[in-house]
């Protein structure tokens, strides 16, 4: 039997081959369509900051090596690393030392878009030898460091930080138990994700069980990479049980079109985000249960599905059909790689169009905001 690409014989999707960010700089891309992450980023500056400064008084390192994990492309792409530089600058105008090489690895999936990534990094060694040439500034290197943040990457006791941005909510796959082992959906026929209204008990325990294992993995092998001390400064997107997610409202949208014949039923019947947006309290248990780090701080905030459109149109009144296309293009940005691998690439602009109605219906109703975990940790 053929298998469509990205498929395993089980019809378990294969995350690895088939997650992408949209790439270059067109207007689905995610260069483009980026502001929930970016500010995100924005947030957790303050963390970021003190890690730094921890890590620094500590004995004042010639050389600070940190990682961004999830890094994508477009501006995103090197904001944590620049803050990075601007905090080390000001730790150590106020210790009166010279700041330390910092070595920063920009990692992703291996199908992320590292060449517009590259071709951006000219540019951002300009703007570092201009803004900061009077600053006494150590210098920078940074490189790319393809792979799963679910696997091994780096050397043993190699970093000082490591970095991520909106991305441990991705799952390695799809929970095998959503799967029978003839690659016939056996859960969550007509759900894409976990849906809070619908989705059985035992989905959401394949979901559970899944984050689990992944994000357990990924502290043993950070804690494998990180020195002693070493500190991770972590974000993603968490559960809000009183509200629709924008995942679910896909699903509605996809189940509209098998009403209208434009889908096959077997189609949507087969196919199941790999994500999960956990509570607090599981990802405390994940954490406290494989025992390597310390949890400095554990803690939540929210950020509007629209915040970019919000931020770029304030003073003026919200014209509702854009700000739901604001919303749409985030989520095609990082979504349509999975999408279009299942369904075809022919529907995705009519898929899009749709969904961009469903989001307006909802952001009418005052609904329509992530809740975000912002989580310090120190390496036992």
């Amino acid at each position: 039997m053929e298998l469509e690409q990205g498929s395993s014989k089980n019809g378990a999707m294969q995350v690895e081959q088939v997650l992408f960010m949209n790439g270059g700089e067109g207007d689905n891309s995610y260069a483009k369509n980026s502001a929930p992450p970016r500010e995100a980023i924005l947030k957790a500056k303050p963390l970021l900051h003190e890690s730094l400064f921890d890590l620094y008084s500590n004995g004042f390192p010639d050389c600070i090596r940190f990682t961004d994990m999830g890094c994508s492309s477009g501006p995103n792409a090197f904001l944590p690393t620049w803050q990075a530089i601007e905090a080390l600058d000001t730790i150590c105008s106020r210790l009166k030392h010279k700041p330390p090489i910092l070595h920063a690895f920009l990692n992703d999936l291996p199908g992320n878009d590292f060449n517009t990534l590259s071709k951006s990094l000219p540019s951002f060694y300009e703007r570092l030898k201009t803004e900061k040439r009077n600053d006494d500034f150590g210098s920078c290197f940074i490189g790319v460091a393809p792979g799963s943040l679910y696997g091994r990457l780096f050397p043993p006791c190699f970093l000082n930080l490591v970095y991520s941005s909106f991305c441990l909510n991705w799952l390695s796959q799809v929970p095998k138990e959503l799967v029978s082992e003839c690659g016939i959906p056996s859960l969550n026929k007509r759900d894409v994700c976990v849906a809070k209204t619908c989705s059985p008990s035992n989905v959401h325990k394949a979901y559970l069980d899944q984050f689990e294992s992944d994000f357990t993995s990924f502290l043993n092998f950070r804690w494998e990479e990180l020195k002693i001390g070493g500190r991770m400064i972590l974000n993603f997107i968490g559960n809000d049980k009183h509200h629709t997610g924008v995942f679910e409202l896909m699903g509605m949208v996809l189940n509209d079109m098998v009403y209208e014949g434009l889908i096959e039923e077997s189609k949507l019947e087969s196919f199941n985000y790999p994500i999960y947006y956990p509570c607090v309290e599981e990802v405390r248990q994940v954490i406290e249960r494989e025992g390597s780090f310390n949890i400095h701080q554990l803690e939540t905030s929210h950020i509007s599905w629209s915040v970019g459109y919000e931020n770029d149109n304030k003073g003026f009144e919200f014209n509702k059909h854009a700000r739901a296309k604001n919303v749409a293009n985030n989520i095609r940005a990082v979504s349509e790689s999975l999408l279009a691998n299942h369904f075809g690439s022919a529907i995705m602009d009519d898929l899009f169009h749709r969904f961009t109605i469903k989001i307006s219906a909802h952001l009418e109703m005052g609904l329509g905001a992530h809740t975000v975990l912002f989580i310090y940790l120190i390496k036992k």
